[in-house]
């Protein structure tokens, strides 16, 4: 994209108040982004939810926004950054479909945002051995059979140990930032982030000149939940961003899986909770992780589907689009192909019970191998 076009992008989160929903439905308004900048007040006004402060903000602060996006670009072109606009057909598929994503993702290194595979794996700052080692031994099972891009945040705990893990097995990782890329935290893992940009990428929704807040943590945690198929919390006390993070990710449609851990236990308590309260599937192993996505081993026998002439034209539609995506939500389905719910529901049903389809949890549905 032409520097000057971008810098419209990323100048319209950067004024005060604007967040990436906001910022899409101004642009989507006024008919380009760059027009967001020259509209009156009165018109602005006429923005269904957008709110007389909003647009006091708008009309203050975007000279100040422009200026500070015109030394992002030189930032960006001085450091090699990446930049990946919503609107732009390299943004990330995944993150695209949710609609707080990032208006401009800024990334290092070199990764493949829509690869077959990608699980963001969170957890505990506090991790324990026993946390640490299920992370490890889950990563170099999945390593062996499905090399999925692995998504964490680069905190302390399981989050480190995931890249860490990644790694070490040869997989793309991604490290989603609470700062700018001009800044690594915690710092105690610069090394670990060059080596991301050597077999990955360190990506951030916030720009050199963000100011350094812990609420950035949480706001980054839809980045890590909205580029991956599922969430794994591998370890989580009550509280905390995994919690956060799968939370978001429940909100996204996609599935989140935890391990189990004895009453009691501090450390692992969000993880029995997340269960209790049925917003995680419980799993020990790959196999379950295989069960519960859809996933097909390597080692499995490759079978045919059953023969398609009895479908009719819609079911053939449906058929199509699994073949492309592999599995997907019900919603993204009937969006994709143009099909109303009502009759999806019912169709995707007759395609279940005649054994092309099976369903899987989060109202996804693959293709079936028999």
């Amino acid at each position: 994209m032409h520097s000057e076009l971008l810098k419209y992008y990323i100048a319209i989160e950067l004024i005060p108040n604007v967040g990436s929903i906001t910022a899409k439905k101004l642009i989507a308004y006024c008919g380009d982004v760059e027009a967001v900048f020259l509209e009156k007040k009165s018109t602005l006004n006429k923005i269904l939810g957008i709110g007389n402060v909003l647009v006091e903000s708008i009309s203050a602060n975007r000279d100040e926004a422009l200026k500070m996006a015109e030394i992002e670009i030189n930032f960006i072109e001085k450091n090699k950054i990446k930049t990946f606009v919503y609107t732009e057909k390299d943004y990330p598929k995944r993150l695209h479909i949710c609609d707080d994503s990032p208006v401009v993702l800024f990334a290092k290194g070199d990764v493949d945002f829509n690869c077959a595979k990608v699980l963001s794996i969170v957890g505990t700052r506090k991790a324990t051995d026993y946390g640490t080692e299920l992370c490890e031994k889950i990563i170099a099972d999945l390593a062996v059979t499905h090399k999925p891009v692995i998504v964490s945040g680069l905190a302390y705990g399981i989050d480190v140990c995931a890249h860490k893990a990644a790694l070490q097995n040869g997989l793309k990782t991604i490290a989603v930032m609470g700062t700018g890329l001009n800044i690594v935290y915690p710092s105690r893992h610069i090394n670990i982030a060059n080596q991301i940009l050597q077999q990955g990428a360190v990506i951030s929704d916030f720009t050199s000149q963000s100011t350094f807040d812990r609420t950035n943590f949480l706001s980054r945690n839809r980045i890590i939940a909205g580029l991956a198929d599922a969430t794994i919390v591998v370890e989580s006390g009550r509280k905390g961003g995994a919690l956060v993070t799968a939370d978001i990710a429940a909100s996204y449609n996609r599935d989140v899986l935890t391990f189990p851990a004895r009453v009691g236990d501090e450390y692992s308590a969000g993880c029995n909770w997340l269960i209790k309260t049925n917003k995680a599937a419980l799993i020990e192993n790959m196999k379950d992780i295989e069960y519960v996505l859809g996933w097909t081993s390597k080692n499995d026998e490759p079978k045919q589907l059953p023969l398609f002439d009895t479908l009719n034209e819609k079911e053939m539609l449906i058929i199509n689009h699994l073949k492309k995506t592999d599995t997907d939500t019900i919603d993204n389905i009937s969006h994709e192909i143009n099909i109303p719910m009502s009759q999806l529901s019912a169709m995707l049903l007759s395609l279940e019970f005649g054994g092309y389809i099976k369903s899987l949890p989060g109202k996804s549905y693959s293709l079936k191998k028999i």
